[in-house]
């Protein structure tokens, strides 16, 4: 594996507000990550940072917090689904975003290739294993494997962009 690391100057770090800030013009989808914890219970959050990593093999990226209390369990699981929220799967997002409580309260899921919940009504699900957790500051970059995947071609996915959620215009 090669990394790079690069040698930087003294330099002052941008002020985190303002970072976010900026980087929040980027839009982005969101994703319902679930799992099962120990119990068989299902377990998910909400994340933005999500990407296609490689074609070949099939390999797509998350970031979490490492403050995350839902990931740990999602790690010793060793698998996940990807849930590509619609237009109107919004409260989800927040019922996910929130910590404790039970979080699939009102959400219909189905079992996926690993046992993993796959929300009705989703944009699109993908299954995956873990390939690698790598450290990345406050967060951990996540990859998976893709074990399987399906779409709705009729549905529209949920946006976020400068702190709000969006959707596509109709075309």
């Amino acid at each position: 594996m090669l990394t790079t690391r690069f040698a930087h100057s003294a330099r002052q770090d941008p002020d985190p507000t303002r970072f976010r800030s900026v980087l929040g013009h980027f839009p982005s989808g969101i994703t319902a990550i679930t799992s099962r914890d120990a119990d068989g219970k299902p377990v998910g959050m909400a994340v933005s940072s999500f990407t296609s990593a490689s074609l070949t093999p099939p390999l797509v990226a998350f970031l979490p917090g490492k403050s995350s209390s839902t990931f740990p369990a999602i790690a010793e699981r060793g698998s996940f689904c990807v849930n590509v929220l619609a237009t109107d799967q919004e409260w989800i997002c927040r019922a996910l975003s929130v910590s404790g409580g039970d979080k699939f309260s009102g959400v219909t899921w189905q079992p996926g290739p690993h046992g993993d919940p796959v929300i009705d009504g989703v944009v699109a699900w993908i299954a995956c294993t873990i390939e690698a957790v790598h450290d990345a500051g406050d967060h951990h970059i996540v990859i998976g494997r893709v074990d399987d995947l399906d779409a709705r071609t009729e549905a529209s996915p949920l946006l976020f962009f400068r702190s709000h959620y969006h959707h596509l215009a109709a075309a």
